[in-house]
């Protein structure tokens, strides 16, 4: 479990760059969609930590194999509507990385990637994808302090320390 949170914060880094730093330099595309496959990753660890959590307290039995499946389960399992929000966000991004899209002032500050999803137009640029960065940097620290204590006492369990 604690991996999985060192790995998302990882992720999390890394689109922190891409935004900050290289989508402010070159602007294309292909920036915004590497953005999105580190953030897609963080969320993927950020589930697989709630699971993980949800194995050892709420005795879950179930280990779904897709991530559609973990994040559903995950909604199941956690009511709390920051959980709720960012599952559909991951469900979203999901989407918008997979789906066929046009791009739009590439080269430009207003550089975006327009496609359709369930019938709607979707548009991520700078801007909006730096939205979704920030909810969910948010995310990734409620689920740390959610599992912060948990995870200390699973640690020192595991290698025998004792306070």
């Amino acid at each position: 479990m604690i991996e999985h949170l060192e790995d998302a914060g990882e992720e999390l880094k890394r689109a922190d760059h891409l935004i900050y730093v290289s989508l402010k330099y070159t602007r294309t595309a292909d920036v915004l969609l590497n953005t999105l496959s580190r953030m897609i990753d963080a969320y993927d660890y950020l589930i697989t930590a709630l699971l993980s959590y949800a194995r050892d307290t709420k005795n879950l039995k179930e280990n779904p194999q897709t991530p559609i499946e973990k994040g559903n389960l995950v909604k199941k399992m956690y009511p709390q509507q920051e959980v709720q929000d960012n599952i559909d966000l991951y469900f979203l991004l999901r989407k918008i990385h997979r789906a066929p899209y046009d791009k739009e002032q590439e080269y430009r500050r207003h550089v975006a990637i327009m496609t359709q999803i369930d019938g709607r137009e979707e548009i991520v640029n700078i801007d909006i994808i730096t939205q979704y960065y920030e909810f969910q940097k948010n995310f990734y620290g409620f689920v740390v302090n959610m599992l912060r204590d948990f995870a200390k006492e699973k640690f020192e369990e595991e290698n025998g320390w004792e306070y």
